[in-house]
């Protein structure tokens, strides 16, 4: 073997026994106990092992822009107005070097695969997509990235912008978004996008359905083109920020057609928190969408950080994991059932809204695998478990060793030294 993980508890199976993982070839060659074999060890020592955290939806072209853009009146405020004056600005280079800082914070945090929306439109032209492209080859040893090109500013209503999609299409992006609300025809931007999705036979990830109000939905349009479409599986809405202000029996009866249709939905937490309720001064809106709510009724959710330290959301370290504290205590989910399916899209649920095929613990997928220092899934999102090692087709990326506490006695009375803020 080339590697052997031993002594790992896998998230898929965590209440059995830690097992070994023998790598060869970068690939996973066989799973069992006290596996017979030499070659390179690390000893997860009985902590839990994924094989490796997804990012379904992150905006590394426009991250750690915040100390660029002007202030704006709270009730007004709008991260595309914030990101607007900037784009004329921004070179491919200057893009590469901002994203590349946040994609090695994610790498860092457990990230072994991505999704990241780039921006068109003839004021930044291709130089976001040629920013964040550039990085894909220089870090397929840490990472594999896929490209969903999208219109922030409108689509129908920013002429140029729908040929910069098809460019961006033509040199390698699999996936198509949009973002209907910011279009002065948001029913003909979506009907345009499934059908440039037919043509280029791409997956959709639209952003849908942000406002202070349960009205004038587009999910129901999509659920239609879905199936007109026969785009079934192949269809992501993000944010659905609405979902939050239905009533849970309209949120289950909807999910049950989404999940029919094959339309998977991901929920956006720090984001949709940040931007939700600025109308008002008390009772803020959360705006954060029930995805627990939705997985019960067969909808495939993932969780995902959006934005980093720009105007949509001006922090963020990267940590999916912490990404999923955040959203477990904003719907209050405090059951290790619930917790369990908060890691699960990070992980296995992220996977198949992405459509990889290759993801899991099984003979001959990648051996892409984050030792985390928890024992169980429910755990490592309660308590914001750090990565230990992170591991991409067998090649250690990152090592991250726990916190120890380093003890010390007195020499004259054999106690233990206290600090003055433990008096």
């Amino acid at each position: 073997m080339d590697l052997i993980i031993r002594n790992a508890r896998l998230s898929d199976r965590p209440e059995s026994p830690p097992v070994d993982i023998g790598v060869k070839d970068g690939r996973i060659a066989t799973i069992e106990p006290a596996l017979a074999a030499q070659g390179q060890i690390y000893d997860a020592e009985g902590r839990l092992a994924c094989p490796g955290l997804i990012e379904s939806h992150i905006h590394l072209d426009k991250s750690r822009i915040i100390d660029r853009c002007a202030p704006q009146e709270r009730s007004r405020y709008s991260p595309v107005t914030g990101v607007k004056p900037l784009k004329k600005s921004m070179s491919v280079e200057d893009v590469r070097a901002r994203a590349e800082r946040t994609l090695q914070e994610c790498i860092k945090h457990g990230t072994t695969r991505m999704r990241t929306q780039v921006e068109v439109d003839p004021a930044i032209g291709m130089r976001g997509f040629e920013g964040v492209q550039s990085l894909i080859e220089d870090y397929k040893w840490a990472i594999d990235i896929e490209i969903c090109v999208f219109p922030q500013e409108g689509l129908l209503n920013y002429p140029g912008t729908e040929e910069l999609l098809i460019e961006g299409l033509k040199r390698g992006a699999r996936v198509l978004g949009g973002a209907p609300r910011y279009d002065s025809d948001e029913a003909g931007q979506i009907k345009r996008v499934f059908e440039l999705a037919r043509e280029f036979d791409v997956d959709i990830d639209i952003h849908l359905d942000v406002g202070p109000a349960a009205d004038n939905m587009n999910i129901y349009l999509v659920l239609e083109l879905t199936e007109q479409f026969k785009r079934g599986g192949r269809v992501v809405v993000g944010h659905m920020a609405k979902l939050s202000l239905l009533p849970p029996e309209e949120v289950a009866t909807l999910a049950r057609r989404l999940a029919d249709a094959g339309i998977a939905v991901t929920v956006l937490p720090a984001t949709d928190l940040f931007l939700m309720g600025r109308d008002r001064d008390h009772a803020v809106l959360r705006g954060v969408a029930n995805a627990n709510l939705l997985c019960e009724h067969g909808v495939n959710c993932s969780l995902s950080s959006n934005n980093i330290l720009n105007p949509a959301t001006p922090y963020g370290d990267c940590s999916l994991i912490r990404m999923a504290n955040l959203y477990a205590n904003v719907l209050q989910v405090d059951r290790a059932e619930g917790l369990r399916d908060c890691f699960a899209m990070l992980t296995e649920r992220s996977a198949r809204l992405l459509n990889i095929k290759d993801y899991g613990f099984a003979t001959g997928h990648p051996a892409d695998i984050v030792i985390i220092n928890a024992q169980m899934p429910e755990q490592a999102i309660a308590e914001i478990s750090q990565p230990l090692a992170v591991f991409k087709r067998g090649k250690q990326t990152v090592e991250w060793p726990a916190p120890s506490i380093r003890y010390q006695r007195s020499e004259k009375q054999g106690e233990p030294l206290r600090s003055p803020c433990s008096q």
